[in-house]
């Protein structure tokens, strides 16, 4: 019983790493807050202009966008959403494999000897 009661308190703490499972992405803005706050949030001095006006807000712009694609994705039915990303995952290197045999047969015609 002892033994029993132990493992409940503890399990209560941790929540079997659940807690920290689902609060990940907060730990890890928090963790980026901080070192932008060690930094003073000065961008780097080797980023271009347009990249030191955004850097402040890069993280908020990041997680409003990735929240609207979990809610489009959210009230959509699973099977299209799958669907959709299959098709993503099928047709990048599809167009990828396509795109490197063109620039192989224009970089073969710009290097063999003739005119063709």
């Amino acid at each position: 019983m002892a033994c029993w009661k132990n493992n409940d308190t503890n399990n209560n703490n941790y929540y079997g790493g659940r807690l920290v499972d689902e609060s990940m992405i907060v730990l890890r803005k928090r963790i980026h807050e901080m070192k932008m706050i060690e930094r003073n949030y000065e961008a780097p001095s080797d980023w271009m202009d347009w990249e030191k006006q955004y850097y402040t807000s890069y993280d908020s712009m990041v997680l409003e966008a990735m929240a609207f694609l979990q809610t489009q994705l959210m009230n959509t039915r699973p099977s299209f959403a799958l669907g959709a990303m299959a098709l993503l995952a099928l047709s990048l290197p599809t167009s990828a494999a396509l795109l490197f045999f063109h620039l192989l047969h224009f970089t073969n015609s710009l290097f063999s000897p003739g005119i063709h």
